[in-house]
């Protein structure tokens, strides 16, 4: 596996690139979203989601500890 550097990634990430870091399919995210699970998610309006980089790094070393 490839060392994830944060500079590779954007700072606000669409659902395709996070899930493409976190190796799941878009339906994942939106399971988790719902469940409340998952990297923080910010919403640009009731239908675009948006993560924070520094979020979607953060959740994924706490899966990992």
């Amino acid at each position: 596996m490839s060392a994830l550097l944060s500079s590779d990634l954007p700072v606000l990430m669409t659902s395709a690139e996070v899930a493409k870091v976190l190796k799941v399919d878009r339906s994942t995210l939106s399971r988790w979203r719902t469940a409340g699970q998952g990297p923080r998610v910010t919403w640009l309006s009731p239908s675009v989601p948006r993560y924070q980089r520094d979020d979607v790094l953060s959740w994924l070393h706490d899966q990992v500890a």
